[in-house]
């Protein structure tokens, strides 16, 4: 028995006095409300109403049962109101500080289709870390190996100049004996890819090229790093996808596979499984990750789960 919907349909209908438009008010047929009334005078052991009269006459027993229905009819319609509002909070998400604006729109545009309001902070990897450890963000897209990541996004080095060689390897970067300081090429690491499974084995790549400490340097900020590449012979250690929006030229490095790892942080187990499976394509086009096979990821996560 539809106990609620009982309940429902025995306040409209007393307070209408007739069936009909009591069932009309509930949004059933009348024969439904008929029978789901009579299901609950059955549960309960007594009429509600007297069926010796014309319209709904309530009995004793149904005046005194009147208050309290309408109590929980009014409970039932704030909960669900409730739940529609719950719906529609924005779900606090704490995402890279390279993503563009263009990107995050798109992402929030195709979350919202699935029913999900994202909300952004945008952060460096120990900030989005940070966020969700004092829970001021649902869920973070943190930066995680390549082994343990749900979305992977393949770096190279980008200049501003077209190198022309399909391969940019870091030991054409070490300068001759006659060679200037300040006319040694660098590569810039940005905030995002400051994160030991990245700089560390590039820092081993350099000093295995036989180049300077100086030639592999950490960048205060995107912009700043871009900035040197720009007027320089600088290379910006990036992705694909970012290359293109700042107009270098982009190649994959030569002697070294290095990859973003992404994966999701949350407080709740269930927003990290919300994020990585109904979300993960436009989470993937957000941070330009690789093409994968979603579906694996998505049987993993609900294993998991």
């Amino acid at each position: 028995m539809d106990v609620l919907g009982a309940w429902r349909a025995f306040v409209n209908v007393s307070e209408r006095g007739s069936f009909t438009e009591g069932a009309a008010a509930t949004r059933v047929p009348q024969s439904v409300a008929s029978r789901r009334i009579a299901a609950l005078e059955k549960h309960l052991g007594e009429p509600l109403f007297d069926r010796s009269t014309r319209g709904a006459m309530l009995t004793q027993f149904g005046r005194d049962m009147l208050p309290s229905a309408k109590r929980l009819v009014r409970l039932a319609e704030s909960m669900e109101e409730e739940a529609e509002r719950a719906k529609l909070r924005p779900f606090r998400l704490a995402v890279p500080d390279i993503c563009t604006v263009r990107d995050l729109a798109r992402l929030d545009a195709e979350a919202r289709r699935d029913g999900v309001h994202l909300d952004f902070h945008a952060a460096a990897p120990a900030g989005r870390a940070e966020l969700v450890r004092s829970r001021e963000v649902r869920a973070a897209l943190t930066a995680v190996p390549p082994s343990d990541a749900t979305w992977s996004v393949p770096l190279g080095l980008a200049g501003a100049a077209d190198p022309l060689a399909e391969t940019v390897y870091v030991e054409t970067l070490r300068a001759g004996r006659a060679a200037q300081a300040s006319r040694r090429s660098r590569i810039w690491i940005q905030p995002e890819d400051e994160v030991p499974h990245i700089r560390d084995r590039l820092f081993r790549v350099r000093d295995a090229a036989g180049l300077q400490p100086a030639q592999v340097a950490v960048a205060a900020t995107l912009t700043a790093a871009t900035a040197e590449v720009l007027g320089s012979a600088d290379l910006l250690l990036c992705s694909a996808k970012q290359a293109e929006e700042l107009g270098l030229h982009w190649r994959p490095v030569g002697e070294i596979d290095l990859v973003r790892g992404f994966g999701v942080s949350a407080a709740a187990g269930d927003d990290a499984v919300r994020v990585r499976t109904r979300l993960w394509r436009p989470v993937a086009r957000c941070l330009g990750a690789r093409d994968q096979d979603d579906l694996g990821v998505r049987e993993r996560d609900e294993g998991a789960s």
